[in-house]
Parts: C-alpha cells; sequence; structure tokens
C-alpha cells in the first residue's frame, strides 16, 4: 500500500532520518515508537504528505485512501457533535441531497405518463441504489456506535462542537477517521485525550479493522493489544520487527546482545591476525603468508552492533518528611461547574504511606478532586489536612504553566530553595539536560521535554503528600517506567490520576473509580479493579450504568466475598481512626493537666491559681472529660479487636 524507499529528512543540521526504507501492507497493524523528539510525528506527516522528503521516495497504491489523525488540529466551528461526525460520509451525504432534490421535484410534477417523468423516477431508483450500496441507511448507527464508544452522551450529540474542550474535539476528528473507513490510519497519540474505558472500545475496534494501521502511541499495553509490528525509530535509523512492542522489545534485546557478542568475537580475531602480521611481515619466509592475512582483514565485512540512544532519565523522590497517621480526610465534598454538579457527597481518608488511583471516565471529577486536595479549587463540604503534610502537585497542563520566556535553568533556580540551589545542574543532568541545552528557551522544548521540566521542579523540595494528574502525558515508554520506578520507591502519600494501565499496574493499593458525581473503592491496582468489574477494562461501563435491572442482578459469590472484605477493611480503618483521633485528644488533655499541675506544685502559682473564681471547677472538669476520654478508648480498642478477628 505504501512503501518509503531510501528516505532522508534534514531539519537545519541535524539528520532527521538517514535512509529509511519500509512498507506498509494490508493488514499490517504497525506501532511507531521512539524517545521524544526522535521524529515519529514527522514521519506521519511525511507518509500523510504534509512534508516532502529531502532524499529518497514515498509511493502509495493508487486510489489509497489514508487517514491521518495528527497531534494538533484546526477545529471548524458551527456543527453539532452529530453533524461534524456525519460530515464523515460526504459521498453518502451528496447522495441524499440529490434525491430530496430529486424526490421534491417529482412530487411537483403532474405528467406521470412522460418520458421526462419516468426518466426522473429512473434516477431516483439508481440513486437509491448507490446509497444502499454505500451502506447510507447504516450511517446514523454508525455515528452513534463510534461517538458513544469514544465517551459521548447521547445528549452530547446535538450540542455545538464549540461548547467542548480541545480534547474531545480530538475525539471528533478521530471519530469521522474511522466513520470513513480509509485503507490505512496514520494515528499519532490517539489515546492522548481518551479516558481508559474509551481507550478499550477502541482497541477493540481496531483488532477488527480491516484496513492498515500506523499509529504512534506510549501506551505500552494499547500498542500489545493492536499491533502486530513495531518500527522504532532510534538516531535516524529503524528497527523493524514483525511482533507487537513487549515482545519487540525482546527480540530487540536478544539482538543486540548476538551482535554485541559477535563483534567482541570478531574485534578478538582482528587483534590475533593483526599480531601474526606485525610478527611476520618483515620475515623473507612468512611475507607472503603476512600479505595473505591482511588481504583477508580487507575483505572482511566488520560487525556493527546498532547505536541506540541509552541516555535515560535518573531520579528518586527524596525522603518524605513525617507526617500524621491520616494526612488527608474529605467529608461530602461537593463541587459544580456553573449549573453541572460534578462531585457530590464525596468523602475519602487517607493513610500515611498509601498509593492511590483515581480512575474513571473523563468529566468525572477525578481532575475537579485532585485540584480540590491540591488547594486549587473552591469546594463545599470538609478537607482536612494531617499533622505535618507538605503537599506536592503536578497539574494535568503542569509542561504548559511554565513561563515559555525563561530558559530550563532559570526556571529550575527560580524555583530552587537556598539548601537546592547549588545542586541545580546536577538535577537537570538527572533529567538529561546539559551543556548548552540548559539554556535552551521552554518555548523551544518538544512535549516531553517540557513535562521532564516540570518533574525536575517537582524534586525541589520535599513532600510527603503527592498529588499528581496524568504526569505521564508527553513520556516516552522509558521515561514513564522511571517514573513508576521512583513513585514506587517514594516513601510518602501519593494520589494518581491516569489512564495508563500499564503504568498504574502493581504501583498502587487502592483505587477509587468516579462515576455519576461519586467514587467507589475497591483494593489492589488498577487489574484488581478492572478484574472485579468483569468489564475487561471499562468496556460496558455505559452498558451497566443505563440498564438497571443488570445491577439488580445478584452478585456473584466471588463478588459477595469482594464486598465483605472490602467492607471489613472499611470498618478495620474506620476503627482505627476513631482510636488515633481519641489518643491525640487524650494526649492533649493529659499535657494540658500535666502543665497545670505543674504550676500548682510551685506554692507562689498555687496561689495565685486557687484566688482565681473558677480555676479549680474547670481543672476538674478537664480530669473528668480524661477520664470519659479513656473509657472511650478502651470501649474502641475493645471494638476494633472484635472487627480484627472477623474474616476480611
Amino acid at each position: 500500500m505504501i512503501s518509503l524507499s531510501n528516505v532522508n529528512l534534514y531539519f537545519g543540521g541535524r539528520t532527521l532520518f538517514d535512509e529509511i526504507s519500509f512498507m506498509i501492507n494490508p493488514g499490517d497493524r504497525i506501532g511507531l515508537v521512539g524517545k521524544n523528539g526522535a521524529g515519529k510525528s514527522t514521519l506521519l506527516k511525511l507518509i500523510a504528505g504534509e512534508y516532502t522528503p529531502n532524499g529518497g521516495s514515498i509511493s502509495t497504491s493508487k486510489g489509497l485512501r489514508a487517514g491521518y489523525l495528527p497531534q494538533d488540529l484546526d477545529f471548524t466551528d458551527g456543527r453539532t457533535v452529530f453533524e461534524e461526525a456525519e460530515s464523515a460520509f460526504e459521498k453518502i451525504k451528496a447522495i441524499e441531497s440529490n434525491l430530496a432534490q430529486l424526490r421534491d421535484e417529482l412530487a411537483q410534477r403532474t405528467d406521470t405518463h412522460s418520458g421526462e417523468y419516468l426518466g426522473l423516477i429512473s434516477r431516483i431508483s439508481g440513486l437509491e441504489e448507490e446509497f444502499a450500496l454505500e451502506e447510507g441507511y447504516t450511517i446514523h448507527s454508525e455515528i452513534n456506535k463510534v461517538l458513544l464508544g469514544l465517551g459521548f452522551l447521547a445528549s452530547d450529540f446535538d450540542k455545538q462542537t464549540t461548547s467542548f474542550s480541545g480534547g474531545w474535539r480530538m475525539r471528533i476528528e478521530l471519530a469521522k477517521i474511522l466513520l470513513r473507513k480509509p485503507d490505512v490510519l496514520l494515528l499519532d497519540e490517539p489515546t492522548n485525550h481518551l479516558d481508559i474505558e474509551s481507550i478499550l472500545w477502541l482497541e477493540d475496534f481496531l483488532k477488527t479493522y480491516p484496513g492498515g494501521m500506523l499509529l504512534v502511541s506510549h501506551d505500552r499495553t494499547f500498542l500489545d493489544n493492536v499491533t502486530n509490528r513495531t518500527i522504532e525509530i532510534s538516531m535516524g535509523e529503524i528497527y523493524d520487527f514483525k511482533a507487537p512492542y513487549s515482545r519487540y522489545v525482546t527480540l530487540r534485546s536478544e539482538q543486540q546482545e548476538k551482535e554485541e557478542q559477535a563483534k567482541k568475537n570478531q574485534d578478538k580475531y582482528i587483534k590475533h591476525t593483526e599480531q601474526l602480521i606485525e610478527k611476520f611481515r618483515y620475515k623473507k619466509s612468512k611475507a607472503a603468508f603476512a600479505q595473505s592475512l591482511i588481504k583477508k582483514l580487507d575483505k572482511m565485512e566488520r560487525i556493527e552492533v546498532d547505536s541506540f540512544e541509552n541516555a535515560s532519565m535518573r531520579f528518586r523522590f527524596p525522603p518524605a518528611p513525617h507526617s500524621g497517621k491520616v494526612p488527608l480526610k474529605t467529608e461530602l465534598i461537593s463541587k459544580k461547574y456553573d449549573s453541572k454538579q460534578v462531585l457530590e457527597n464525596v468523602s475519602i481518608v487517607v493513610e500515611r504511606g498509601e498509593k492511590i488511583a483515581f480512575v474513571g471516565k473523563n468529566g468525572e471529577g477525578k481532575t475537579t478532586l485532585a485540584k480540590i486536595i491540591a488547594g486549587q479549587a473552591e469546594y463545599g463540604g470538609k478537607l482536612e489536612y494531617g499533622h505535618l503534610v507538605k503537599l506536592g502537585y503536578y497539574a494535568q497542563n503542569q509542561s504548559d504553566l511554565l513561563d515559555e520566556n525563561l530558559s530550563v535553568i532559570e526556571t529550575i533556580e527560580n524555583a530552587a530553595g537556598k539548601e537546592t540551589s547549588s545542586k541545580v545542574r546536577s538535577l537537570l543532568g538527572s533529567f538529561l539536560f546539559s551543556g548548552d541545552d540548559v539554556y535552551k528557551k521552554i518555548k523551544v522544548l518538544s512535549g516531553g521535554e517540557r513535562a521532564r521540566v516540570a518533574l525536575c521542579r517537582l524534586l525541589l523540595e520535599p513532600v510527603n503528600l503527592l498529588v499528581m494528574d496524568e504526569p505521564t502525558n508527553h513520556l516516552d515508554m522509558q521515561s514513564k517506567e522511571i517514573l513508576k520506578q521512583a513513585l514506587l520507591r517514594y516513601d510518602g502519600t501519593l494520589i494518581i490520576v491516569s489512564h495508563d494501565r500499564d503504568f498504574l499496574q502493581g504501583l498502587t493499593g487502592r483505587v477509587y473509580e468516579f462515576r455519576n458525581k461519586n467514587i467507589k473503592e475497591y483494593a489492589g491496582d488498577v487489574n484488581e479493579f478492572l478484574r472485579v468489574r468483569k468489564l475487561s477494562g471499562f468496556k460496558g461501563l455505559e452498558t451497566n450504568t443505563a440498564s438497571p435491572e443488570k445491577e439488580k442482578k445478584k452478585p456473584s459469590p466471588q463478588e459477595k466475598n469482594y464486598e465483605k472484605n472490602m467492607q471489613w477493611k472499611k470498618d478495620l480503618r474506620k476503627a482505627e481512626n476513631k482510636i488515633s483521633l481519641i489518643e491525640k485528644e487524650i494526649e492533649t488533655l493529659e499535657k494540658k493537666i500535666q502543665a497545670t499541675d505543674t504550676e500548682l506544685a510551685d506554692p507562689e502559682k498555687f496561689r495565685i491559681l486557687s484566688s482565681q473564681q473558677g480555676f479549680f471547677g474547670e481543672y476538674e472538669k478537664t480530669r473528668k472529660q480524661l477520664e470519659a476520654l479513656t473509657l472511650k478508648w478502651e470501649e474502641s480498642v475493645k471494638h476494633l479487636e472484635e472487627i480484627r478477628k472477623k474474616t476480611g
């Protein structure tokens, strides 16, 4: 279908592609991967015809239809969501318009027996047949299926596209491309603006897509589930394997190990041969032998090991300062944007050292609650931070909030405190900014480079409550894995919003699903959540929500056990938190009484205090409060032991 032959591309003095060649064949589902800045998006633009190569050629089959989704688009206003999606069917809509015009003309004619009248009927009949062949009668159901699959509600269909954010409008563009069913799909980060449920729907759609596909993605799970071939761009060259990404990584590593071993063996042989040549070349009896060895070396094809970009981020979060046992507690949090209720009566208790994931459909309040926790949004209800909590917040658009006119080093130096100002250069080096790179302006950096600067800023001060909203946006595979390992080692409390299943796997111990203005708690990581929801992801979430009769279905024994275990954990956590609060109150009263007793032991202070009206009454009241709290503590401990004896 598409063939690239010895393609070269230069930007300034940099070679982006050096005589690369490959073909996209029918049935190929290619994952295009590589580090940020390697040229993935540029290669898609070359194939889509937006760029022209400096050398080589790109040829396509005659009549080939390609559907290209770039990362950035200019949108057209003035249509509803449904009308915009309908515009994908230009030919069908043209036939439909012609039919409507001819039918109106037919209805106004009275010469039912004339040749012109019969000719008009014949034209209508022909167009109706063409309309049926183009599957015009099914486009509305197709549009419904794709829009709903990509996360739109039926109530959104009649809304103007201008009422949606850029991310949702990108979904409309993706819907139009999928509805056109081109021969080959060229998709640049199609999952960037999708939640997990929509990603899973797109996976299922692409698995059965009849055309070819070349897509850029940093979502490892998505690539593994959708692709059957991987092309990696590195140092201007490509490495092509007929395998999904994870299998490709293994094969590529094995190939490189074999190449390195073969090169070692060859280098050893060459060194030994050169020693023989040096030994015998000046001896008459061995000169001919030495010359034969020289010719042999000259003819030898030297093994070259493919060079890879080995530089990668290396960092770990500073040790978290000590905080209270319950660093965060919310009670009945609610949030409304104009007339739209996003959150309603949301309550959570977060314990020290927990790692928690916020998941669910876009627009259900994940980012809103993260902002509320970070003090970035107003709300109704109650939010309490624990003792000595120091909060760090990474916003979803954190990299866009950087001052574009500052350089990389200025950005970090301005944010650094006295303790870290001397370490700025070293810290930037850990995030791959060295030499003159540190003087680059933020505005010239790629999305991945900006994300690295934003992460670097986050490490300037140690925190014990870290809130991160989609931190993997714009990061390549390797950088995401390094961030994940750093978060696994982080000894503070973590709340993370993400739709990346591979990134979340094994990272968190608790998941909150956001749905219908509230949240539901699940123990374990994202895979355990998906297993319990029995959705193979979030597939079917919309169906379950829209079908109350399914909700009434009796739970299975496994589901009953899970719910019982969850309730036991909640009861246990509630009892432990209650005891912790009582202990704090007891400690406060004991300190107060001890301070008073110390003062009463001093004769002069005793005389002053005893002369104060009501002093001893207040003193006795405090002692009785302490006794009552002690009894309450004993009852609570007994209750906790009873809970612990139960099986979770």
